[in-house]
């Protein structure tokens, strides 16, 4: 399988940039595949101007690329760019940092359980063994903020080993391997 990118940190500006709601959607629609600025516009019915200034300020904050293969004369074709993000610690963001970041995760909530409907409600008609693919487990225990973080990192070291994006290039990814969303939540019960 292809490396992960070594993790990197986003800057307060990157996670501005990135919040943004059209570039939000726009990376949701780049995660499927590369696309130039007028498919994006007709697939979020947005103006060709907009999804193209758009790009340029995500290219520029690094969260996508060109794909030069794909051109052809003027037409440009934009894919998400490989990389591993985490998060400043919350007790090391600015209070901007801090609500752009709750908005963000709370859009991402949001998309992920409209993502989660739509499955449930179209698994039937999936081929072969992807209806059951809905893996689940919910569960509690007992840590230490030293113990929850360890376990944080003992599950980003086990996603890094499945790392695939759609740009893979290395050859190594199946016909038959779909876009699988992986999703890891962890917090403190309030009741405690």
């Amino acid at each position: 399988m292809t490396s992960a990118p070594p993790p990197e940190e986003l800057d307060p500006d990157a996670l501005k940039a990135v919040t943004h709601p059209l570039r939000r959607r726009i990376l949701g629609v780049l995660s499927a595949g590369p696309a130039t600025a007028t498919k994006l516009a007709q697939a979020l019915g947005e103006n060709t101007g907009a999804t193209s200034y758009h790009l340029r300020e995500l290219a520029r904050f690094g969260f996508v690329e060109d794909v030069p293969e794909l051109a052809r004369g003027k037409e440009r074709w934009w894919r998400t760019r490989r990389r591993d993000i985490r998060w400043p610690r919350r007790s090391e963001q600015s209070a901007e940092s801090r609500m752009l970041f709750d908005d963000m995760q709370r859009q991402g909530f949001e998309d992920d359980l409209e993502k989660l409907n739509r499955f449930a409600e179209q698994r039937e008609e999936l081929p072969g063994g992807w209806p059951d693919a809905l893996l689940f487990a919910r569960g509690g225990t007992w840590l230490t903020e030293e113990e929850l973080q360890q376990f944080w990192q003992d599950y980003m070291e086990l996603f890094r080993r499945y790392w695939r994006t759609e740009g893979d290039r290395s050859g190594d990814r199946s016909p038959e391997a779909r876009r699988v969303l992986v999703r890891w939540l962890a917090f403190p019960d309030p009741g405690e």
